[in-house]
């Protein structure tokens, strides 16, 4: 699916509709140190059998695409709600 690259929408700290830049939302790497990922660890491993079962086939073809959506006003930046894509492009849009 093609996405605009700048999209007009309302930004809640401006109180109105602005302009705002897209961008495709990216995870970044987990933190080793955090409780809930030392605790997850922590009980993978052991003697005792795996703490989740092994997924054999996926249900699921594609991923959600969450939309990071910065206003060219005030800065702020809102995730728009994922949707689920199997390819998803940044596109220009030229106005005519």
């Amino acid at each position: 699916m093609k996405i605009p690259k700048i999209i007009v929408t309302y930004c809640p700290k401006c109180k109105t509709h602005t302009e705002h830049t897209v961008m495709i939302y990216r995870h970044g790497k987990r933190r080793t140190l955090a409780e809930g990922q030392r605790r997850y660890l922590r009980k993978q491993q052991g003697y005792g059998s795996k703490r989740k079962p092994e997924q054999k086939r996926f249900a699921k073809v594609t991923k959600k695409v969450v939309l990071k959506l910065k206003c060219q006003k005030c800065g702020m930046i809102i995730h728009r709600e994922g949707i689920r894509l199997k390819k998803s492009e940044l596109v220009e849009v030229v106005k005519r």
